[in-house]
């Protein structure tokens, strides 16, 4: 693969572009423009091994052809730590028949402040030899390792990694779990918290967010309001928000393991929930509501609680779910700022971000 940075450029234009014409019927001002580095941008990476000449090698598979892989040595597109480590966790495994046997997947998950966990995952119980290997492994190659079988789970060192991020003038801690969901694209993730920090703007009043995964957006966010009643439905991630607010002295948030749709009941007065059991949602004073929905973008009826709020923060990871939910909302809120995250170059993803504001 080449990276040419006049090729991205064109690349880059294009999301503009359709992003812009996606808005369009919306009367959406030019979009900011928050490009990526060509290189060694992704944070994560899995690999399938494959066995040829009695040897096994990373590999990794067409969404067209999921029957002959591609061979790897090196993925310039992850970054420089996954790099570095793939040739020495392969020699490790190639010494050592207790890292090797029966091993078919390899997950790395790394930061921009150098910290890194291998997980590793056999089709095969492991045992006292894998756990020795293992713990060499980890300590020679200054990683977190997790061993993963049928139904089993063993960590040496931690099961997360620590990601630090400036947002605002100020450093956040991230502990990030394995086999969560985290921004790939650490610079661009960056950029975007920046961005959402900076549209939001110093509030008086309350925060709601929905979809909150590990508090990324949490943090900094809180800091520009009175308090934040955040939501998520995923048990590892609602601990990992947990976590990262009390590593980061964040005390006005309020987070509760409800969907989007559970917390519009509540809302409504529709039903109670227990999980809500001693929290008063009449004390809140909401003036801004933050999202960052799946691909699929708001159901109608979260999209309609939105609309109750003076101002919607809108991330989004689908720029056409973004524009049929804007639509929606289009009569009573209008787009006063919004932005491209260039999250994934080198595909057609994008990510995208809005202000809306009451008419």
């Amino acid at each position: 693969m080449t990276f040419d940075s006049q090729a991205y450029t064109v690349q880059l234009e294009e999301k503009v572009s359709r992003l812009r014409d996606l808005l369009a019927p919306f009367d959406a001002p030019e979009p900011a423009v928050f490009d990526s580095p060509l290189k060694n941008f992704r944070l994560r990476a899995e690999f399938r091994l494959w066995r040829e000449a009695g040897e096994r090698h990373y590999a990794m598979f067409s969404q067209d052809d999921k029957r002959t892989p591609i061979l790897i040595e090196a993925f310039p597109i992850a970054s420089l730590r996954i790099n570095e480590l793939m040739p020495k966790l392969k020699a490790a495994w190639q010494a050592s028949a207790a890292l090797s046997h029966k091993l078919f997947q390899v997950e790395f998950l790394t930061t921009l402040a150098g910290d890194a966990m291998i997980t590793l995952c056999y089709h095969r119980p492991l045992d006292e030899h894998w756990h020795a290997a293992a713990t060499k492994l980890a300590a020679d190659l200054n990683v977190s390792v997790i061993g993963r079988s049928k139904g089993k789970r063993e960590v040496i060192g931690h099961d997360y990694v620590v990601e630090k991020l400036e947002v605002g003038g100020r450093t956040f801690s991230y502990r990030q779990p394995e086999g969560a969901f985290t921004q790939p694209n650490g610079t661009v993730n960056q950029k975007m918290l920046n961005w959402a920090y900076d549209a939001l703007g110093d509030r008086p009043d309350d925060l709601l967010e929905l979809y909150c995964g590990n508090g990324n957006f949490t943090l900094p966010l809180a800091t520009r309001v009175r308090k934040v009643l955040a939501t998520e439905i995923s048990k590892t991630s609602v601990n990992a928000a947990l976590s990262n607010l009390s590593e980061n002295a964040v005390d006005n948030v309020t987070l509760v393991r409800l969907s989007a749709e559970e917390l519009t009941e509540a809302l409504n007065e529709v039903r109670p929930f227990r999980r809500l059991h001693g929290i008063d949602l009449k004390s809140y004073e909401f003036g801004s509501v933050f999202v960052d929905p799946p691909r699929a973008g708001m159901d109608p009826d979260t999209c309609e609680l939105t609309r109750r709020f003076d101002n919607i923060l809108y991330i989004s990871c689908n720029p056409e779910t973004l524009a049929a939910n804007i639509a929606q909302l289009h009569d009573t809120h209008r787009i006063t700022q919004c932005a491209m995250f260039d999250q994934f170059p080198w595909t057609h993803h994008m990510e995208s971000g809005v202000l809306l504001t009451r008419r």
